[in-house]
């Protein structure tokens, strides 16, 4: 018998026993489904965290000034200005791993327009801020350094202050607000972010020159950063390095002694998104190795009913050896049977398992993403699941005696 026969003698038999062949494949089934539907989860959770990190911004570091202490108690980061405006420059000029350094001066105002007010966020910062956190325009412009320099009455609104002081849709550019009942000209309304991990509206705020918030808005220090500094680094690869680099020059700026404490701190959130997404992949991983053991529980079924189909046909195996077929046609004709139901259980689970990822992720909101190498390994460890739990039960048949076989009841 050549191969084409083989496998119409295989379909044959498998199509006398539809039901059985199903109830087979069921196992092989439930376990393709599985691995395609835990990794498109996984994967789309990876994505909704670097989706996350990269609205708060890439490649980013975030400078804290020290803590204060009172009587033996301590304030915390961020409660003792110590990072100066001479930092911040110097960390722009001369630390080569970084790309940009923004001061955020932020209070909390109430933001009048003409008609309706908002209490939100309101900060002072320069241009370098907006592309370290890749926020741009949707309307107008964003301010410049230029309106730094000058101090310039202009702010920028986020999109929910926007939607609150104007209405959905409308366009406020050019339109005027009250912070703090001095007048500012709407130059230009950010894309819309989201919200941050912890749940916060990154939209829920306005920005506006540095120099104008500390003339206007702020007052008191003038020399010190009375907020936190974002620092861009040039790439990925170099937010570590910056970290050092940093560090080592704002404790030479500010006179440190060796083995003295910071009096700084430096917050590297390119390591949590790193640490957030290794923990996504390691759950995938583990969900994919469960999912794959029902693979393997679904050959053994496979493996069972074989061993069982190769008792009742017997006969049927003695009739064909005793017409001359060899114990190698047998074997091809079982692993042929084996090999089809693992191959159908996995087609059919490819399909469950991408329409039951894709409800799920519309259920969680998270993105669809399928991968075709993993539906192409699935269906290929199906198949060879069908082969090595198949292959006891065809070399058993194949080595039947011929007239034990005519004589079996």
């Amino acid at each position: 018998m050549n191969l084409l026969q083989t496998i119409r003698v295989a379909l044959r038999a498998l199509r006398r026993s539809k039901m059985r062949s199903f109830l087979t494949t069921l196992g092989v089934v439930i376990g393709v489904s599985a691995v395609i539907a835990m990794v498109a989860i996984g994967d789309g959770a990876n994505a909704r965290v670097q989706k996350t990190f990269e609205a708060m911004g890439s490649n980013m570091l975030i400078i804290l000034p020290g803590a204060s202490t009172s009587g033996g108690a301590f304030g915390g980061f961020g409660s003792l200005p110590t990072i100066t405006w001479d930092d911040v420059r110097a960390i722009q000029t001369e630390v080569p791993a970084v790309r940009g350094a923004a001061p955020i001066l932020r209070s909390v105002a109430s933001v009048i327009s003409e008609d309706l007010n908002w209490t939100t966020a309101v900060n002072g910062t320069t241009p370098d801020y907006f592309v370290i956190r890749n926020w741009s325009a949707v309307r107008g412009q964003l301010f410049t350094a230029s309106d730094v320099d000058a101090g310039t009455k202009v702010l920028v609104l986020g999109k929910t202050v926007a939607d609150r002081l104007f209405g959905p849709g409308a366009d406020p550019v050019g339109q005027q607000v009250r912070v703090k009942n001095v007048p500012f000209q709407v130059v230009g309304v950010l894309e819309a972010k989201g919200q941050s991990p912890g749940g916060q509206d990154l939209d829920d705020a306005v920005f506006l020159p540095s120099s104008t918030y500390q003339a206007k808005i702020q007052g008191g220090l003038k020399n010190v950063v009375s907020g936190v500094v974002f620092i861009g680094a040039a790439s990925q690869a170099d937010t570590v390095r910056a970290e050092s680099q940093i560090r080592a020059l704002l404790r030479d700026r500010h006179r440190l002694q060796p083995g003295a404490d910071d009096d700084f701190s430096i917050r590297n959130l390119a390591e949590a998104a790193s640490a957030q997404q290794e923990g996504a992949r390691t759950l995938t991983t583990l969900l994919a190795a469960i999912a794959a053991v029902s693979l393997l529980v679904g050959g053994i079924g496979i493996m069972n009913i074989m061993l069982v189909s190769v008792t009742e046909r017997t006969r049927e195996i003695g009739v064909r050896m005793a017409v001359g077929a060899r114990a190698r046609d047998i074997l091809l004709q079982f692993l042929a049977e084996a090999l089809t139901l693992s191959i159908a259980g996995g087609v059919i689970g490819v399909v469950l398992g991408l329409v039951v990822a894709w409800r799920l992720a519309v259920s969680f909101g998270w993105p669809v993403l399928f991968r075709a190498d993993i539906v192409v390994v699935a269906v290929a460890f199906s198949g060879l699941v069908g082969v090595g739990f198949g292959l006891y039960p065809a070399f058993r048949a194949s080595r039947l005696d011929p007239i034990q076989a005519l004589r079996f009841e």
